[in-house]
């Protein structure tokens, strides 16, 4: 068996209507499908849903569902808010700046450009709370490859000392020879 792509990641929202017009204006993804049934398909449960589903681009899919008989929306407590989130590459960072004007422009706080040397990235929440990253690709070929010849090394080292090992070191230092 060999994965052809994700058909679909899923996340909950509070207003499936709100997040359909949000997602269009600021990230301008299509709204593609939307399911709505009385009855839980995989379980059988009685639970009423809202699932919509809005184009990422590429053939990735971003989809929702509002639960109006489920409590309130929360967050795990003990993963920090940076960590889980949904990233989303964009064309360049003058197109990454743009929405962060946009979003900027309606209140939204933004984080960032944050340099990651191999992209630059922005942070924001959509109103549900989930935080979103856009990425703008600023790797050259060397680079990736310098990444990719120590990726197995770095992983082996990280599982014996849960200790960043300096593999990568270069990203984060003043001035690199790329």
């Amino acid at each position: 068996m060999t994965i052809q792509k994700i058909h679909h990641v899923a996340y909950r929202c509070k207003d499936a209507k709100e997040t359909v017009e949000w997602y269009q204006k600021y990230l301008d993804m299509d709204f593609v499908l939307a399911i709505a049934e009385n009855e839980v398909p995989s379980t059988k449960e009685p639970d009423p849903y809202m699932h919509i589903f809005l184009d990422a681009g590429n053939g990735n899919v971003l989809a929702f569902f509002e639960l109006p008989n489920s409590p309130e929306m929360g967050r795990d407590p003990n993963t920090p808010e940076w960590c889980q989130h949904i990233a989303f590459q964009v064309g360049s960072t003058d197109e990454m700046m743009s929405i962060k004007a946009k979003l900027e422009a309606d209140g939204i706080n933004v984080v960032g450009p944050t340099d990651h040397t191999i992209f630059q990235s922005i942070y924001f929440f959509d109103p549900s709370g989930h935080r979103l990253e856009l990425a703008a690709n600023t790797a050259t070929p060397d680079m990736n490859k310098r990444l990719d010849d120590v990726k197995w090394q770095m992983l082996e080292e990280w599982s014996k000392t849960k200790r960043a090992p300096d593999h990568a070191k270069w990203m984060h230092e003043k001035e690199f020879s790329a």
